[in-house]
């Protein structure tokens, strides 16, 4: 019997390299990206679906037959005429990235307007990742009926899974943000926050204050990624600190963190313990910030 995983959020047209005003187009988005790398690394007894909204227009059709391609089922995608799917260039500057987006007419922004599909779309899922981008681009009560939707999922037995991934343009305030952030995490049973992003925010001082703060909401596992440096992975009775291996080729980080979730949460699903999984994690966002671009080739990571 084939088991289920659901990721939730925004796919977007993805402009990538940028030499010579030359740009490759591909398809990206955190929530896609590690689809992407979970449906390269698991076994066949795993289907990944993705759920999101799309239009009618003949960008929204190439990322349905990408998806079909390559294995990420989007039997759950919804269509919105009228709408089109987000885009955003990646400009490279002093070996750090910069992004221009054009997403205010986006479809995913209605992904959780139909309560009745999407409940349909988590149903019978064993895995549902979602994360703050997931939730930013929606409206007040949509993020409501998506964390209805996720409390409901995990009441039926499914792991929930969230990156806080945290974009203060996307959100309002930075009250609505930690307001939403801290709820949502408190649903969930793995948290993979990034230090960098977070300690701003809620002011942590250290990766552990990161990790501590969402134990202290009842998360049973947290994974705090902390760029090049060493990865913390929390539970109430484990603490592990794993770094990357030396000798990274940084090409573009794009997709970096969504590649180290995909890989950790495969390896979890596959039995790994917790310094097992964060090693397979390093490994695979070594392998993807040596290429352009969020998606790299699934032969090259397997």
């Amino acid at each position: 019997m084939t088991r289920r995983i659901v990721s939730i959020g925004e796919c977007m047209i993805e402009m990538s390299g940028g030499e010579d005003r030359a740009y490759r187009l591909g398809y990206a988005g955190d929530t896609l990206n590690t689809a992407w790398y979970l449906r390269a690394l698991l076994s066949t007894d795993w289907s990944v679906d993705y759920v999101t909204a799309l239009g009618e227009d003949r960008y929204s059709n190439d990322i349905r037959a990408f998806l079909d391609d390559n294995g990420i089922g989007t039997g759950h995608i919804q269509t919105i005429p009228g709408r089109r799917p987000g885009l955003y260039m990646i400009h490279q500057e002093k070996g750090d990235r910069h992004f221009t987006y054009w997403r205010d007419t986006s479809a995913a922004k209605l992904l959780a307007d139909d309560k009745q599909a999407l409940a349909k779309a988590v149903e019978k899922a064993e895995l549902v990742y979602f994360s703050g981008i997931t939730l930013a681009i929606l409206a007040p009560r949509a993020r409501g009926r998506l964390l209805g939707a996720i409390v409901k999922a995990r009441d039926n037995g499914a792991k929930i899974a969230f990156d806080t991934n945290i974009r203060p343009a996307l959100w309002t305030s930075q009250r609505v943000m930690t307001g939403v952030l801290t709820a949502a995490a408190s649903l969930c049973d793995i948290v993979l926050p990034t230090h960098g992003d977070e300690a701003p925010l809620f002011g942590d001082k250290s990766i552990d204050d990161t990790a501590d703060r969402y134990l202290e909401l009842g998360v049973e596992e947290v994974v705090v990624k902390d760029g090049s440096n060493e990865a913390l992975i929390a539970t109430t009775s484990e603490r592990v600190r794993v770094a990357p291996p030396p000798g990274a080729n940084v090409v573009d980080a794009t997709g970096a963190g969504d590649s180290f979730n995909g890989a950790y949460l495969t390896a979890r699903l596959n039995g790994d313990g917790l310094q097992q999984a964060a090693e397979a994690a390093h490994r695979t966002a070594g392998i993807v910030i040596g290429h352009k671009g969020a998606l790299v080739e699934p032969r090259l990571v397997r």
